[in-house]
Order: structure tokens, then C-alpha cells, then sequence
């Protein structure tokens, strides 16, 4: 543990769950980096991810963006299909987000297992299957975001940079709780949320109220 870090980690009081204001405003003031970092959140649910029909995946839109620029491909008609050609030959990835026309969907079979691994498959639940492409390509460059479970059952979220006011962070925080909420697996009997913890990057973590 470096000095930065224990300092910043007297800062915290392990035993307190903080108000979301609170969590931020100390997560921005425990921020162990010389760079402009994120500032996170971390959320263990009480979901079985062995279960599919507990397993978490949607999206939300951010209303302040997460600060991070993301490159959308889009697999659609003639371009599509080549993109899906260079990607099963070179195996490589240039893009964050990738959204697909239900049409080209069945060709994306070929190149699955390189963009499964990577979280990177379209998929209609997490709106990037949709025969409205450009639409879903200006949400996603506006803010809108992916979040699913882990193979632990949990859910990370970039929630902005730490040069965002509190109230920004505070406002996507609480957007994304909102769609956590209404994300509730209907398969699942015990208690959803079970902890929230933030952070800034590489600071420690701050138990959110929940």
C-alpha cells in the first residue's frame, strides 16, 4: 500500500455507509492519481449469474456522459458485412460499442467468439440490435450506456471523470440506480441490492447508503 493510498484511506470511516453526496464529494477528495481519473461505482447484487434468468443487462443514458469517448461500429448492409470479413480474418478490435441491424445479425455468427469474450456482442437487451442504427449510434455517443452483472453477480459503472462537479456525478449515479432498480430480475426472490460502494480510480472505496 503506497503513502497516497493510506492517507487517503484514513480520510474514509469503514464502519459509515455515506448519502451518495457524501461518497462523492470524499471519493473526488481520496483520489490517489496525478491525472484526471473516474470516479466508479461498484454494486454486489444478490442475483445467481449461473441462473439466466436472473442475469442483469441494459443500459442507461447518462444525462452528464461518463467523459469517456467512445467509437461505435456499426454492422449493417454491404459495410457490415465487411467489417465482419476484416474482424474474422485479423481477429482485431478498434471499437468500444458495436450495433447491429437485426437483418445482419446471423453473419455475426462467424465472428461471436471474438466479440463475445469482450462484451461486445449486439444483443436487443441492451439496445444494439435495432433496425434504427443511427439513432442508436447518437444515444451512445451522447451517453448511453451498457451495464450488466459480472460471473460474480456484480455490476461497475463509470459514473464520470473526477473533474466533474459533484452534482454531475451525483445526477448519473442516480440515473443509474434508477435503471438498476427497474432491471430487477423477475426470477429473483431475495434482496436485489445487497451493497454500493464508490470510488475514485485507484482510491479505496466508499459504502454508499442504499
Amino acid at each position: 500500500m503506497n503513502k497516497r493510498f493510506a492517507a487517503a484511506q484514513k480520510e474514509i470511516d469503514v464502519t459509515k455507509q455515506y448519502s451518495v453526496e457524501e461518497a462523492v464529494a470524499l471519493a473526488k477528495k481520496t483520489s490517489t492519481t496525478k491525472f484526471v481519473g473516474n470516479i466508479e461505482v461498484h454494486v454486489r447484487t444478490g442475483i445467481d449469474p449461473k441462473k439466466s434468468d436472473q442475469l442483469i443487462r441494459s443500459t442507461v443514458t447518462l444525462p452528464h456522459g461518463t467523459g469517456k469517448i467512445k467509437k461505435v461500429a456499426v454492422f449493417k448492409g454491404t459495410e457490415g458485412e465487411l467489417l465482419i470479413k476484416k474482424i474474422k480474418e485479423t481477429g482485431q478490435i478498434d471499437f468500444d460499442i458495436a450495433v447491429a441491424d437485426p437483418a445482419i445479425m446471423p453473419k455475426l455468427a462467424v465472428i461471436a467468439k471474438i466479440l463475445g469474450p469482450k462484451g461486445l456482442m449486439p444483443n436487443p437487451k441492451s439496445g444494439t440490435v435495432t433496425a434504427d442504427t443511427d439513432k442508436a449510434v447518437k444515444e451512445f455517443a451522447a451517453g448511453r450506456t451498457e451495464f450488466k452483472n459480472d460471473d460474480s453477480g456484480n455490476i461497475h459503472m463509470l459514473l464520470g471523470k473526477s473533474n466533474f462537479s459533484d452534482e454531475q456525478i451525483v445526477a448519473n449515479y442516480k440515473s443509474f440506480m434508477d435503471a438498476l432498480h427497474s432491471n430487477k430480475p423477475a426470477g429473483l426472490k431475495k434482496e436485489y441490492i445487497v451493497s454500493v460502494t464508490l470510488n475514485s480510480s485507484m482510491g479505496p472505496g466508499i459504502k454508499v447508503k442504499i
